[in-house]
């Protein structure tokens, strides 16, 4: 798949973000790479969780999430999976932002999964 296809797919995939909370997005920035910094992810949050900020901050950097496309495309079996595959990542990485820790996010992907 081209960079921009996919590019195009996270921007698509954003959707899977309850719509109340993409409206609590604030400073943060989705990037798109080609490659992880090490084997096994798909995707990453850098920043400081909205649950760990002050009222009083004046000036923070953008946070960042990082889909990355190679192991996407890797473990997807046919262009839908690709699409489950990167909404689920997006979604992961945003309960990241909204303050929950690796074990909550995984708690609340098996409640998900069930309903």
């Amino acid at each position: 798949m081209l960079p921009s296809e996919f590019d195009r797919l996270v921007e698509e995939s954003m959707s899977v973000v309850p719509r109340r909370f993409r409206r609590r997005l604030k400073n943060v920035v989705f990037v798109v790479e080609p490659e992880p910094p090490r084997p096994g992810l798909l995707g990453m949050y850098h920043g400081r969780p909205l649950t760990a900020r002050s009222v009083s901050e004046s000036f923070a950097m953008p946070d960042n999430i990082t889909i990355y496309q190679g192991p996407h495309e890797r473990m997807a079996r046919s262009p839908e999976h690709l699409r489950r595959l990167v909404e689920e990542t997006i979604w992961h990485e945003v309960a990241h932002y909204f303050g929950m820790n690796e074990a909550q996010v995984r708690a609340a992907e098996r409640r998900r999964a069930r309903s």
